[in-house]
């Protein structure tokens, strides 16, 4: 037997149809309560978030206006903003129900005992109250992270001319809905500046949904991102929203784009091109208003030579392009950001007091950065962990020599491991080139930033 969820509150004034209902449906959910007098409605919501509400929609007799109903209606969206509100009513008026979900409604259901109508229709909006709920808390999440991003330093905020350059082109693009195609290589901040375009935009304060196309299984694909009904594979046991519809009216980041398949890249076309989706299972498109922004580290015009990336789809989500040079090409940058990442985790670890010595400064500029500000950071972090109480020197930041230029050994039979290490040595022969290393190593581009990005370089 499924485990029960959810609560429901039925409001009707016959008592009858009260209690039978209750008995039904305490078999469903989880907790389920009853109100004759609906002037106790409120009182009980100050109690109690319900995630459905089953209301009555007329309460004095010979009335079929539907008035009382919409009225409590309007009372419980004012107490519960998020509250998921199906009607009840005993008059089959099409233009009455059309009027309730205009109002706020969820759904509208006739009193004639149809047993399937009344779950079907009760599961569906307890779906759409979880759903509910899930935006919500995404949406104060993305709040508490704006203002994260607001109050703290960002890639954005470096001096080289090249941010500059970056951050005018973001502040004409962002009052736009046009598409944009970040490129750059692994760890030089594409999230952060998807984010700031969206904090810079007209749609800052809705949600921001960030999905790692590379990591969705293929089996998964069209569940993730378009959702599906309930029943339309053998685990599906309720419904869910896709990221696009989770997305709705705010911004979609599909990051990783490169590293998706071919054979899911036409249903990802499909999407923002028609701006529709059907969930797996779905013959019923839902409409969807996202602002699309997507990035890759991968070359995604070689690939489109090779056949390995649609070229449609290249021109659907390249409006704008924006290319995030990589640290060793505006070294100009690292003295700030290394000062921020020392402020950052000298916090975190209690040593406020923590300076970084000229000589770590000077190997930090030094060094070919070949993981970007994502490799500088977590070099800042452990510094800062095994300094003392007062300077973090180049023996804290690189403790496995104090020279740069040290070679990497083969010394056990680890493949993985010697991978990691000939890489690290190629990208530090070329100061960090990829293209240079790529040749050296014998591989092309898009495979060595494949192996960069499973090493964590």
């Amino acid at each position: 037997m499924p485990r029960k969820e959810g609560s429901i509150l039925i409001i009707d004034d016959n008592k009858d149809l009260l209690l039978a209902l209750k008995l039904f449906l305490s078999r469903q959910f989880e907790k389920t309560d009853t109100l004759y007098n609906p002037n106790l409605i409120l009182s009980a919501l100050d109690k109690q978030n319900y995630d459905v509400i089953l209301l009555d929609m007329n309460f004095k007799a010979g009335r079929a206006t539907g008035n009382e109903g919409i009225y409590w209606l309007h009372q419980i969206l004012g107490k519960d903003p998020l509250a998921t509100v199906v009607f009840i009513t005993a008059y089959g008026d099409v233009e009455l129900a059309v009027k309730s979900m205009k109002e706020g409604a969820a759904d509208f259901i006739m009193k004639s005992w149809d047993e399937q109508k009344i779950l079907s229709t009760l599961h569906a909006a307890y779906e759409l109250r979880k759903s509910k709920m899930e935006v919500s808390l995404l949406r104060k999440k993305q709040a508490h992270l704006s203002g994260e991003i607001r109050s703290q330093f960002s890639v954005c905020n470096c001096p080289s001319k090249a941010m500059e350059e970056i951050m005018q082109i973001l502040k004409k693009v962002a009052s736009t809905d046009a598409s944009v195609l970040i490129l750059g290589e692994s760890g030089t901040g594409k999230e952060v500046i998807a984010r700031e375009i969206h904090r810079l935009s007209e749609r800052k304060n809705e949600i921001f949904v960030k999905v790692d196309l590379g990591a969705i299984p293929e089996t998964l694909f069209e569940s993730e991102l378009f959702g599906h009904t309930r029943g339309a594979f053998t685990d599906a046991k309720e419904e869910k929203d896709g990221r696009f519809v989770i997305a709705s009216k705010g911004t979609l980041f599909l990051d990783e784009l490169g590293n998706l398949p071919l054979a899911l890249q036409s249903k990802l076309l499909s999407a923002i091109q028609n701006r529709e989706v059907f969930p797996l299972g779905s013959s019923k498109p839902i409409p969807i208003d996202v602002r699309i922004i997507t990035a890759t580290n991968l070359p995604l015009q070689e690939m489109i030579s090779q056949s390995t990336f649609r070229e449609d789809l290249y021109y659907r989500i390249n409006a704008i392009q924006v290319e995030i040079p990589a640290l060793r090409e505006r070294k100009e940058d690292i003295p700030v950001l290394a000062e921020f990442f020392l402020r950052k985790y000298s916090e975190q670890y209690n040593k406020a007091s923590l300076q970084l010595k000229k000589k770590a400064l000077s190997v930090l500029m030094q060094h070919g950065w070949p993981g970007n500000i994502r490799e500088l950071e977590h070099t800042i972090e452990k510094g800062v962990i095994l300094s003392g109480d007062m300077e973090v020197g180049p023996e804290h930041l690189f403790p496995a020599s104090s020279s740069m230029k040290a070679s990497p050994t083969i010394d056990t039979f680890d493949l993985g491991a010697n991978e990691k290490r000939i890489i690290e040595k190629a990208l530090r022969s070329e100061s960090g080139n990829i293209a240079s290393s790529a040749r050296k190593l014998g591989i092309n581009r898009s495979t060595l930033y494949q192996k960069m990005k499973k090493y964590g370089l």
